[in-house]
């Protein structure tokens, strides 16, 4: 006997203004992977400026929020989902959410209206769940998704770590340095340590690690764009993520002090057993002292105490992560998601490639929108698409 599959409903699609408070009721479902992904945290990294396309099941429950903001120019109308953490940055989805209802969402004249002519994901590690189910999504969807690799993450297995080096972690040879270095800095001044989180956090803290920043090499010797804390207005949005008790408990800040001046920091944040470093910095005069090892070192004994087990250390400058024992993990990838497939030709030469698999879902959808443009107009305004496009991703 044959069975017809039974078929979900679509959803009820809509746009609301900003960042609405569905998003959190999405972040507080028990088994989310990303509890930090919340209202606050998007309005943070937009700047309050944005707009969420939410859909809800027959019964009205909301199963899927996509945050959006402006990226590039306003004439051109791309839209990103904005993320405070740069290395992952993602839509919200009940994790009962299923294809097929994520396909008629994204299909659906609400979302194309909000989406088109194109919208940003990313980065995001590649393996994660949710961002593979909004490509597969996409792409069944019509869309053309367009893939840019980022490079690798580097994981350490802190758990481990401490499991094979007995009783103590760091193992003793590894601590014994740390003491030197500390003893060094100890005939300069007086040490002190802090440990910032939850109702602790406040300007004057976040002033001080402005301060390393300043001191640092990225604020002696670059522009700064890649500072967090080292301007008012990058500041001002941690400040915005932080008003959120759940937000402001899972940031922790680890400083060093020297003679009450602030040295070095490290800016992490937990989500169940894991944790992402998403920042580190010391002053440049203090390097001879090791103080960024030091401060690294003094914030994974405490993680691992309060039952951190894995760490995600980011991309980029493998040496240091190495030294540690991180591995390589999942490749880290930037999407680009277009409407019309002959923009996304134009696209793909500066962005990158449309993967085969997600190309076959593009072709067979019935949603697809392949016309071709129909003037040089179009194609100039698709070309410059892919310059705003490129100018965005960090």
């Amino acid at each position: 006997m044959m069975h017809t599959p039974i078929l979900s409903a679509p959803l009820a699609t809509s746009i609301e203004p900003g960042f609405p408070g569905s998003i959190d009721q999405l972040a507080e479902q028990a088994d989310q992977r990303r509890p930090f992904l919340r209202s606050a945290w998007y309005r943070a990294a937009a700047n309050c400026a944005g707009q969420t396309l939410i859909g809800r099941r027959p019964d009205g429950a909301v199963v899927a929020a996509i945050p959006l903001t402006r990226m590039g120019p306003d004439l051109i109308g791309a839209k990103g989902v904005p993320g405070s953490y740069w290395p992952y940055r993602s839509v919200m989805l009940s994790p009962d959410l299923n294809h097929e209802e994520l396909v008629s969402l994204l299909a659906s004249p609400e979302a194309t209206g909000a989406l088109a002519p194109l919208w940003r994901v990313g980065p995001a590690p590649e393996s994660d769940h949710t961002t593979q189910l909004v490509m597969q999504a996409s792409a069944a969807a019509g869309w053309t998704v367009l893939v840019r690799h980022l490079g690798d993450t580097w994981l350490f297995d802190l758990a481990g770590a401490a499991q094979a080096s007995g009783a103590t972690w760091p193992r003793n040879s590894t601590q014994k340095r740390l003491r030197g270095y500390e003893r060094q800095l100890s005939e300069r001044g007086e040490i002190s340590w802090h440990h910032v989180c939850g109702d602790d956090w406040n300007n004057s803290v976040l002033n001080q690690l402005g301060a390393i920043e300043a001191a640092s090499w990225v604020g002696m010797k670059t522009d700064g764009s890649g500072a967090k804390f080292l301007t008012a207005d990058q500041r001002l949005k941690w400040e915005r993520a932080l008003a959120d008790p759940v937000i402001a408990q899972a940031l922790s800040a680890t400083l060093l002090c020297l003679d009450q001046r602030p040295i070095a920091f490290s800016f992490d944040l937990r989500s169940g057993d894991r944790q992402y470093a998403i920042a580190g910095s010391y002053a440049e005069d203090m390097a001879h002292y090791r103080v960024g090892k030091m401060v690294t070192y003094r914030q994974l004994q405490r993680a691992l105490v309060q039952g951190v087990h894995q760490v995600d250390l980011g991309s980029g400058d493998g040496g240091y992560k190495r030294e540690m024992g991180a591995k390589r993990g999942a490749a880290l990838i930037d999407i680009l998601i277009v409407r019309h497939r002959s923009a996304a030709r134009l696209l793909a030469r500066q962005w990158g490639q449309e993967p085969q698999h997600l190309r076959a879902l593009a072709k067979a959808s019935p949603y697809r929108a392949d016309l071709p443009l129909p003037s040089l107009k179009n194609i100039a305004a698709a070309a410059a698409i892919a310059g705003a496009a490129v100018a965005a991703a960090e």
